[in-house]
C-alpha cells in the first residue's frame, strides 16, 4: 500500500495507518487478527480475503432511518454545491481506505456523483468524479472491486428498473447503467454488479411476470453486451436478494438467480454476489448460498455483513460471528479463492454509533472476524479429518453398483433389484455433533 492520500484536508484527524498488533493489544485501532502479508497456505491474508469498503454506507449513510434524520454530520458534506461536496467526499474515501489499509472499495454511480437533473449532467458528473478516482486510485494503490447503478432509490423505480411496465423507465435504468458501466470500466473494475432492489412484484393482479422477467434477462445481455463492447473484461455479478423492497424479488436466492442465468444465456458472463444478511433473510444460512453458488460454478464475490435474527429486515451490521466466517472460508478455500471477487463490507454503523472513529473500529472488527474464520477454516482443511470424513460419507458412490448409478448406468428397475438382493441398509451415522465440537476445537485453538 502506498502512502496515505489526504487530498487538500484531513478528514479523520488524530487517527494514523492502521496496524496489526496482535492479541494481546487492547488497542481498539490495531488489528488483533489480520495480518496482510501473513502467509495462510499458498498466498497472504490480503490476497485471500481481498476486503473492501462500501462507499455508500460509510460516506452517504448518515443513522437516518424510517423513524428519524439522521445522526452523523460527516466533515466531508459541509459544502452547499453538490459536486464540490463530491470531491471532498473522495477524499475523505481514499483517506480511509489508506489508513484502513484495504486493497478495494465499491460504489453506486449516485455515490461518486450526484444523479443531475438531466441524462446528460448525470453522465458529466459522474465522468468528472471517474478523472479525480482515477487519480486517487494511481496514489494511493486502492483498486475498484466492483460498480454499480443505484436503479431502485429514485421514485421512477417504485415498479422496478429492468422489470419496470413502463418502458421510458426502463430506458432511464439502461442510462444510469451504462454510465456506470462506463465507470467502472475507466476505472479497471474487477466485477460489475447488479443489486435487483425492485426486481419484482407486489401484486400479481396487475403484473405480467413473463414479461417481466423477458425483460431482465434482455436487459442484462444488452448491459453485457455493451460491457463487453468497451472493453470490460470482469465479471458481471448478480446479488440475490429476497422480498423487501418489493415483496415478491425475482432474485430471490441463489439457485433461484442460477436457474434464471441459464434460462436467458447469461451462464457464461455472469456469477453470484453473495450477501450474508440476504441470506439469512431468504431463509438460508450464509454458508448455504455460498455453497450453494460454489457447486454451480457461480461463485463470484461476497458483501459481508449481518443480520438480527429477531428481526425481519436488511439491518447490514457488521460481521462478529467467528462461525459465519469459519463456514463462509471453508466454502471459499474449497472453492480455490475468490479469484475476481473479493469480502466487500455492505455494512453500516448503527444510528447511535455516531464518532469517525467507529467507522474504523467497525470495519476492523469485520475484518479481524473474517482473518480469524479463514486461519481456522485452514487448519481444519489442513489439520482435521473432516474432508476426509465427508468423503468417506459418500463412499458407496465410489465403486461397484453406486459408482454405476452416477455414471448413468442403472435404471429404475436395477435399482429395485438391488434393493432386493442387500435388504434393509445398516445405519451409518452422520456425526454431526462431533465435527460440530471438532470446528470449535480449531476456532479456538487459532
Amino acid at each position: 500500500m502506498s502512502n496515505i492520500f489526504i487530498g487538500n484536508r484531513e478528514y479523520f484527524p488524530g487517527i494514523g495507518q492502521i496496524k496489526f498488533e496482535g492479541g494481546s493489544s487492547d488497542n481498539p485501532l490495531a488489528f488483533k487478527c489480520y495480518e496482510a502479508e501473513r502467509m495462510v497456505g499458498a498466498k497472504t491474508m490480503r490476497d485471500h480475503l481481498r476486503f473492501a469498503v462500501s462507499y455508500w454506507h460509510n460516506f452517504c449513510g448518515d443513522g437516518s432511518d424510517i423513524f428519524g434524520p439522521g445522526t452523523r454530520i460527516h466533515p466531508w458534506s459541509e459544502k452547499s454545491n453538490s459536486l464540490d461536496a463530491a470531491e471532498d467526499k473522495l477524499d475523505a474515501a481514499f483517506e480511509f481506505f489508506t489508513k484502513l489499509d484495504v486493497p478495494f472499495y465499491c460504489f453506486h454511480d449516485v455515490d461518486l456523483a450526484p444523479d443531475g437533473t438531466t441524462v446528460a449532467q448525470g453522465e458529466s458528473y459522474l465522468s468528472h468524479m471517474v478523472e479525480l478516482a482515477k487519480v486517487r486510485q494511481a496514489a494511493t494503490g486502492v483498486q475498484l472491486l466492483w460498480g454499480t447503478a443505484n436503479v431502485f432509490s429514485n421514485p421512477r423505480y417504485m415498479n422496478g428498473a429492468s422489470t419496470n411496465p413502463n418502458f421510458d423507465v426502463v430506458a432511464h435504468a439502461g442510462a444510469q447503467v451504462k454510465r456506470s458501466l462506463d465507470a467502472t470500466a475507466a476505472l479497471g473494475g474487477k466485477n460489475y454488479v447488479f443489486w435487483g432492489g425492485r426486481e419484482g412484484y407486489a401484486c400479481l393482479f396487475n403484473t405480467n411476470t413473463q414479461r417481466e422477467l423477458d425483460h431482465m434477462g434482455r436487459f442484462l445481455s444488452m448491459a453485457r453486451d455493451y460491457g463487453r463492447s468497451i472493453g470490460f473484461e470482469g465479471a458481471f455479478l448478480i446479488e440475490p436478494k429476497p422480498m423487501e423492497p418489493m415483496y415478491h424479488q425475482y432474485d430471490v436466492d441463489a439457485q433461484t438467480v442460477i436457474g434464471f442465468l441459464r434460462r436467458y444465456g447469461l451462464e457464461n458472463d455472469f456469477k453470484l454476489n453473495i450477501e450474508a444478511n440476504h441470506a439469512t433473510l431468504s431463509g438460508h444460512s450464509f454458508a448455504h448460498e455460498l455453497q450453494m453458488a460454489a457447486d454451480a460454478g457461480f461463485l463470484g464475490s461476497i458483501d459481508a455483513n449481518r443480520g438480527n435474527a429477531q428481526n425481519g429486515w436488511d439491518t447490514d451490521q457488521f460481521p462478529t460471528d467467528l462461525h459465519d466466517t469459519v463456514q463462509a472460508m471453508l466454502v471459499v478455500l474449497a472453492n480455490g479463492g475468490l479469484r475476481s471477487g473479493g469480502l466487500n463490507f455492505d455494512a453500516k454503523l448503527r444510528r447511535e454509533s455516531t464518532s469517525l472513529e467507529d467507522m474504523f473500529v467497525a470495519h476492523i472488527g469485520g475484518m479481524d472476524c473474517f482473518a480469524r474464520g479463514l486461519l481456522a477454516a485452514n487448519s481444519i482443511l489442513e489439520k482435521s479429518s473432516l474432508s476426509r470424513d465427508k468423503k468417506d460419507r459418500y463412499s458407496s458412490f465410489d465403486q461397484g453398483p453406486g459408482a454405476v448409478f452416477e455414471a448413468g448406468g442403472l435404471s429404475l428397475t436395477d435399482l429395485r433389484d438391488h434393493a432386493e438382493i442387500i435388504g434393509e441398509p445398516e445405519q451409518v451415522s452422520g456425526r454431526q455433533e462431533s465435527i460440530e465440537n471438532m470446528i470449535n476445537d480449531h476456532l479456538f485453538r487459532t
